[in-house]
Parts: C-alpha cells; structure tokens; sequence
C-alpha cells in the first residue's frame, strides 16, 4: 500500500441537507486524515474549468450549473491508496445502485445529487488538487 493524496467536494446538495460534519466523520473512522479544506462558492466558469473533461458530455451543461448552484466543500485527503479506498467508501454515483454503508447510500438523493465527488486516479487527483489549492495550503 501506498500513501496518497485525493480530492474531494460535498456537493451542493450535501452542503445544504447540513451533510458536511456526518461525511467528514465518515471520513476520519476510515482514516483518511484531511491535509487542506476550503468552503467555496464555485462560478460557472470555475465549475466548468474543473470537469472541462466532460466538456462534449450530454450532461455537461446541468453539471456546471448544478456545481455552481451552492456552496461546496473541497478536501485534499490522504490515506494508504486514497483513490480507491474514497471511491469505494463514496459508492456507486447512483444511490439506488450503491452499497449499504457507503456515502452515497446514506446520503446522497438522486444520480445528478449524489453529494460527494472524489478523483478517479492518482494523476487526475494531483491535477484536481493543483486546480483549487497551491502548495502552501497543503499541510
């Protein structure tokens, strides 16, 4: 196992249904231990920068817009293989289809609402910790 750093962002509706302290307590019983944490509001163009790689996406456009509609929370996390390990704990994007326990299955309320993001590989989570936060942030 390899220590690693990911990102991840309570979403909008997370932020809103007052979800942050029950996630961030998910989080650290599954010893993740939060490195850097900033409360932003994004803008549509700062969303859209961020998941530019869906850019040609069908939903593209409401996800920008929905990233955009509410304060969101984002953490640099670090952990034995954080990227897997947070991609298992968030759960399936769907909360129908994610396991029992999970994130998404505890919290999350439709497929397009699904309360937390978290990188999909170590490349990608250095790419989307360099888009929010500069090295001084990082503890």
């Amino acid at each position: 196992m390899s220590l690693e750093r990911t990102l991840t962002i309570i979403k909008p509706d997370g932020v809103e249904q007052g979800n942050i302290g029950d996630i961030i307590q998910v989080l650290e019983k599954n010893h993740f231990k939060i490195k850097a944490a900033k409360m932003l509001q994004l803008t549509n163009s700062a969303a859209g920068g961020f998941y530019a790689v869906h850019r040609e996406r069908s939903f593209f456009n409401d996800l920008v817009r929905y990233m955009s509609s509410g304060p969101v929370l984002i953490l640099v996390l670090e952990a034995e293989n954080a990227v897997s390990r947070l991609r298992d704990l968030m759960g399936a994007t769907d909360p129908r289809k994610a396991a029992e326990g999970t994130i998404r299955k505890r919290f999350a309320t439709s497929i397009e609402k699904n309360v937390i993001h978290g990188s999909d590989s170590a490349e990608n989570a250095k790419i989307e910790i360099g888009y929010f936060f500069n090295a001084l942030e990082l503890v």
